[in-house]
């Protein structure tokens, strides 16, 4: 298994995806053309030509899901797979409709390598409890990809004591969660990333992460350093 799950696709300042360029290259190491699911925003064309004009720089074709005249067999024939942010309650939302959550673990679990960016790392993880977005449709399930057997919450922003903004800030909505939940969560904030194999899972980018565990502090996290979230029960063997 490999996945790289990116807190997020643009950095200030800098083109789509350049920031994180290197890790997706070492990713895609052999392979020549990935499959992108534009799905989590509603330009799907637009979506897919930014990308592929990312992803030409690293000698990548880019074939895009809402193209294909048959997505279950595009997804079955692919030799990566790369999903981008957007809505993480519309993608989850399309990814059940065309019949893909579970045929997409299946591919991911068996050798595919999966890039995530923000939604797409949401829909990663066991659920999709964590993500910051606004619920504007209903999917089926809360149920995601179940690839990792923990939550992110990407885009994961420190509180600022200087606020006068009231509402509750990301580590009081994750404290939240696990009032519900057992799970671990990682709050990986803008320009970091989380890389995994079978074995571990390494932080990598450029501002770190957070680790959050019911009934215990957060613990703080550097880039470079390996997390231990794999030595976990899955949610379901497949989703």
């Amino acid at each position: 298994m490999k996945l790289l799950l990116l807190s997020n696709s643009r950095m200030p300042g800098m083109a789509f995806l350049a920031h994180a360029l290197e890790p997706i290259t070492e990713v895609l190491t052999g392979l020549d053309s990935l499959l992108f699911v534009p799905h989590a925003l509603a330009d799907h064309a637009g979506y897919a030509s930014t990308v592929r004009e990312a992803m030409s720089a690293a000698g990548v074709r880019v074939e895009s899901l809402h193209e294909a005249r048959d997505p279950v067999e595009a997804v079955r024939a692919a030799r990566s797979l790369f999903i981008g942010g957007g809505n993480t309650f519309r993608l989850l939302t399309e990814l059940y409709g065309m019949d893909l959550v579970s045929l997409i673990h299946q591919r991911v679990r068996g050798g595919v390598p999966y890039i995530g960016s923000s939604a797409g790392t949401n829909v990663a993880c066991v659920t999709i409890q964590t993500t910051n977005d606004m619920p504007i449709v209903e999917p089926p399930s809360f149920n995601a990809l179940g690839l990792v057997p923990f939550n992110i919450n990407p885009h994961y922003l420190d509180p600022n004591p200087d606020s006068s903004h009231q509402g509750e800030t990301r580590e009081q909505r994750i404290r939240e969660f696990h009032e519900m939940n057992d799970r671990p969560g990682a709050g990986i904030r803008e320009g970091s990333w989380l890389r995994i194999d079978s074995t571990r899972v390494l932080l990598g980018g450029l501002a770190g992460a957070r680790l959050f565990r019911k009934d215990q502090e957060p613990t703080e996290h550097r880039p470079g350093e390996e997390l231990d979230l794999l030595d976990l029960p899955s949610l379901h063997d497949s989703p």
